[in-house]
């Protein structure tokens, strides 16, 4: 008989315990005075003959009410400190909101800002050759002098509208650039086609070439088109860096997961206040150049999941470091 009473006195806490866990410490007094309620009846008609043992159980009927109590406390706090942690992690959901909100602003205000300097400076890059167009048309018109005169005018005409034409032409390779046509390249193989094209200007410059690679150096995946235009670019640059001649060097080599390109000159080289600039828009150091060559490099290096940088030589001239992930992967 015992042991039936014992297992039915701790069935009574059962919705003390649920009731302080779903309706706090009111729930979980309510339902103990219920359980009083209803055990205390049964104490007085059937343990009523025996003193000391029912005076354990109305200790144990003081112990419903602590158990719903202190439940419903412990629920209320946990509770309370759900909810806190709801009300913060809605709060930091806005926040992250406001602040995607704010970048894509800045963002906008960015793009706004880059296009408006890349007008500002193709305005500048053409006002110089049609003013040079305009004046020899002006002067054709007025003079009808001799033959040699009018060709030294056309002349004139002619290279100031090439000059366009290739300003033009690196504006939409710089505006619209091509995506990637990414295969397996070897090094050696395009330094060699690079070299190709370039020998007679070197030759004609006063310019020895050194390559610096490997024979076991591994593929890297790159569009070769494209890494052939952005070593051109550079070893054209150098060249024109160097007007009194010297030796440009190309090298690779493998750095951890990345495959090392450079292009080491011996030129005059790049103020040091100058270097965080050479990859804007229509930059440029060159009398006749466009500003948008090193442009369309970093384009092409960053489109290949890539980074470039340009660095002073310590005994003089610049080196131009390309770093691409050997797997794009």
């Amino acid at each position: 008989m015992f042991l039936w009473h014992n297992i039915f006195q701790r069935l009574y806490y059962l919705p003390i315990v649920f009731a302080a866990l779903s309706f706090g410490w009111t729930g979980g007094l309510a339902a103990a005075m219920l359980s009083a309620l209803l055990y205390v009846p049964h104490i007085i008609t059937t343990w009523g003959d025996n003193p000391s043992y029912t005076a354990s159980q109305y200790a144990e009927v003081v112990v419903f009410f602590l158990v719903g109590g202190l439940t419903g406390i412990l629920a209320d706090r946990d509770r309370r400190q759900r909810e806190e942690l709801q009300r913060t992690a809605e709060e930091l959901r806005r926040v992250y909101r406001e602040l995607q909100d704010s970048f894509e602003q800045i963002k906008r205000a960015d793009r706004l800002s880059a296009i408006g300097q890349l007008a500002a400076g193709l305005a500048h890059e053409i006002r110089n050759p049609l003013a040079s167009i305009e004046g020899a048309v002006d002067i054709l018109e007025r003079d009808r002098g001799s033959a040699e005169r009018r060709a030294e005018f056309l002349s004139i005409i002619k290279k100031e509208t090439r000059r366009l034409n290739r300003l033009l032409s690196a504006l939409l390779d710089f505006a619209r650039p091509r995506t990637p046509r990414v295969r397996p390249v070897r090094a050696a193989e395009l330094f060699e086609r690079v070299l190709a094209l370039v020998a007679h200007t070197g030759e004609r410059e006063g310019i020895a070439f050194r390559v610096e690679a490997d024979s076991d150096l591994p593929l890297v995946e790159a569009d070769p088109e494209q890494l052939q235009q952005v070593l051109i670019n550079l070893v054209l640059n150098a060249i024109q860096a160097m007007p009194k001649g010297g030796t440009i060097t190309l090298g690779a080599a493998v750095h951890g997961d990345h495959f090392l390109i450079r292009v080491s000159d011996q030129g005059s080289g790049i103020p040091e206040s100058e270097l965080d600039k050479i990859f804007d828009p229509f930059y440029t150091t060159k009398p006749s150049g466009t500003g948008l060559g090193l442009a369309v490099v970093h384009q092409i290096v960053e489109q290949h999941g890539g980074k470039i940088r340009a660095m002073r030589n310590t005994g003089g001239g610049m080196t131009f470091s390309i770093a691409l992930p050997l797997s794009r992967a």
